[in-house]
Order: C-alpha cells, then sequence, then structure tokens
C-alpha cells in the first residue's frame, strides 16, 4: 500500500501539471479530477459484494495492474480526452485496492477495528507523504519543460506500481488472511444498509473528506501556479499535509480514549474546514505550510473513525458491502465536488474553490451525530 499511495500521490498532481501545459484552466482541472472517480462510483458496490463472497486478495491484485496501464496512458498522453481516460483507469485502479486491502482489515475482531483502519489509512498516508515530493524532486529535473518532466514522473508512478505488484500476488497466492468469517446466506440490501443511520450520517462525512483531500491534490498545484509557487515547493507542501495525516492516524486509538468518537470528528471537520477556507488569503509558503499541517492532522482523525462505525453498524457478512457503500458515496464526492469546484473557480477564481471545501468540511459535522 505504500507503493500505491505514493505512486498515486506522484500521478494526481503531475497530471493535474500536465493538463496545465496542455492549456488547462481550472474548470477543465475540476472536470479531470472527477473522471478519477467516476467509473469506480458504479463499480464500487459489486467489487464490495465480490470481497463479502470470496476473498479481497484477487481484488487488490487487479487494482494494482491498472495503476500501472493508467499511469502509463498519462504519461504517454497528449490530449485532454486521453488525460481523462488516464484518470479513468487510475481510479479504477486505486478503487481495487482500496477495496482489497480495507476488506483484510475489516476481518479483525470488533476491538481491534480502530487500530486497525488507523494503522491502515496511516499505511495509505505514509505513501501519499512520499509521493508529492518524488513528483516535485522529478519534475525540478525538467525545469521550464512541463511535458517532459511530467512523462518522466508519471513513468515513476508506473515503476512503483510495478514493484508492488509481486507483494500484491504473493498475498493472493499464499492465502495468508483468513477467508471472511460468516458466508452471506442472502444479499444485503443497499438501501436496507443506508437506511441505518450511522452507516448513513457516516457516508456522508467520510464523502467530504476524501473530497477535501482530493481537492487539495488537484487544485494546490494550480493556486502554486498562480502564487509563482514552484511545483517542487508544491510537492512538498502536500507531503507535509500527508505527513500530519500519518501522525494522527498513528495516534488515533489515544486520542479516542482522551477525547471520544463523536467530538473528534466534530474538531477534524469544522477546524480542518475553517483551516481550509484560509488557504488562498496568504502567498507565503510557510504559513501555507503550518494550514497544511493543521488540515492534515484533523483530516487524518476522521476516516478511520468513520469507517470503524459503519463496520459496527451492519451484520457481519455485509461489512465488505457496507465499505464499498463508503467508496461509492466517496465517488459521488469525488465526481461532484470538483465538478462544482471547477465551475466556481472557472468563474471566481481559484480561491472559491477552496472557500467551498472549507462549507462542506463545516457541514460535515453531521457525521458525528452517530459516532459514538
Amino acid at each position: 500500500m505504500v507503493l500505491i499511495q505514493a505512486a498515486i500521490a506522484v500521478a494526481r498532481p503531475v497530471s493535474a501539471y500536465r493538463a496545465i501545459d496542455l492549456g488547462a484552466g481550472a474548470t477543465e482541472i475540476g472536470l479531470l479530477t472527477a473522471a478519477f472517480a467516476l467509473l469506480p462510483m458504479v463499480v464500487a458496490l459489486p467489487l464490495g459484494r465480490a470481497a463479502d463472497r470470496w476473498r479481497p486478495e484477487p481484488i487488490l491484485v487487479s487494482g494494482v495492474a491498472l495503476l500501472v496501464l493508467g499511469c502509463v496512458l498519462l504519461a504517454t498522453s497528449g490530449t485532454l480526452p486521453a488525460l481523462a481516460l488516464g484518470n479513468v483507469v487510475l481510479g479504477l485502479g486505486n478503487l481495487g485496492c482500496i477495496v482489497g486491502g480495507e476488506n483484510v482489515v475489516a476481518r479483525l475482531p470488533g476491538d481491534r477495528l480502530d487500530s486497525g483502519f488507523g494503522l491502515f489509512t496511516a499505511v495509505v498516508s505514509a505513501g501519499q507523504l512520499v509521493g508529492p515530493a518524488l513528483a516535485g524532486a522529478v519534475l525540478a529535473t525538467a525545469p521550464g519543460e512541463l511535458s517532459t518532466g511530467t512523462a518522466r514522473a508519471l513513468l515513476l508512478s508506473a515503476a512503483l506500481c510495478v514493484l508492488a505488484l509481486p507483494a500484491s500476488w504473493w498475498l493472493a497466492a499464499g492465502r495468508r488472511f483468513p477467508a471472511a468469517a460468516a458466508r452471506p446466506t442472502g444479499r444485503t440490501s443497499a438501501f436496507r444498509l443506508l437506511g441505518r443511520p450511522p452507516v448513513r450520517s457516516g457516508i456522508f462525512a467520510s464523502l467530504v473528506l476524501a473530497a477535501a483531500v482530493d481537492l487539495l491534490t488537484a487544485y494546490l498545484p494550480l493556486l502554486g501556479e498562480n502564487r509563482g509557487i514552484s511545483p517542487a515547493v508544491v510537492g512538498v507542501l502536500l507531503s507535509v499535509r500527508a505527513g500530519a495525516t500519518v501522525a494522527s492516524r498513528v495516534l488515533v486509538q489515544r486520542m479516542l480514549v482522551r477525547v471520544g468518537r463523536a467530538r473528534l470528528v466534530v474538531l477534524s471537520t469544522v477546524g480542518s474546514g475553517i483551516a481550509v477556507a484560509f488557504l488562498p488569503a496568504t502567498d507565503d509558503v510557510w504559513v501555507l505550510g503550518a494550514l497544511l499541517a493543521l488540515i492534515g492532522f484533523l483530516l487524518g482523525v476522521g476516516q478511520p473513525l468513520l469507517m470503524t462505525l459503519i463496520i459496527r453498524a451492519v451484520p457481519d457478512d455485509a461489512r465488505g458491502t457496507a465499505l464499498a457503500l463508503r467508496l461509492v458515496g466517496n465517488r459521488v464526492g469525488l465526481v461532484g465536488t470538483p465538478a462544482a469546484a471547477g465551475l466556481l473557480a472557472g468563474t471566481a477564481g481559484v480561491s472559491a474553490a477552496f472557500w467551498l471545501l472549507g462549507g462542506l468540511l463545516a457541514v460535515a459535522v453531521v457525521g458525528a451525530r452517530h459516532s459514538d
């Protein structure tokens, strides 16, 4: 997962720079970001049911293979439609990796779910910590030549995914994790699961938190371009955000004991919303770094707690389906929010995208209503 997420953390902002090189503005960046989540939104639920019925490891292997293909497509793209296709394939690969990984963790005993999901999401963030810095370093090897620099960085993403293939295949072939404790005796309706208040509110809050990270990754390069901040520095700023997220997820179990689940979710969403809204107010790199560290720490708290919340609210044989519903919700957010942000930024400037995101994070406190 470290290799996979590092590759994605390279590919996402670099594809934004490649789009800028091809003449894309704020609206096009928003639509390309939405393309990453469009098809995964449709196939997430069937994948979750497959993980419930069989095993998640083959899904993980397929996801890594698709990531390799997506990175190569992005590296060789010369038009905005080709970039959109590469983003779609990359999104499908990322979905397979997340469904496979999350469903292994979901088989842990109930008292280990918070720490298990905390560790899983911390590992994901560790990859996101390394990726942007790698992207910035590679782009710096071709100053003033975005086309060349972005192609190199995207091929590096493909290489990282190739390195992840043997480990994912080893997991699948060795069957090293136990199969599901109980086979589904019947298909639990997605509508029935959504009828449970903890699932419904947890999915909404998770949707907003996922969209927040995605928009930061997509729009920080554009904000940097507008403020004269180099791609290498933007990469470091994104790494600062991811590093703070790793720290919060490692500490999530301790914070949960001291503060409580509901209060943690409220603090993370409202606090990060306020900090995000202030991002466009400064062009000082040190202030941006401090804001992104705060945002990363607060955003990192919510997801593992919400995943446990959703898991505990459903039968054991519907855990994969429930997690897939969360991913569907996330993808709805990753399609709708960037598209709305792109249209807003296209008319009111890039700052409007961050203001929209800050407002959504403040609204996401609805997810705290059923967090205990």
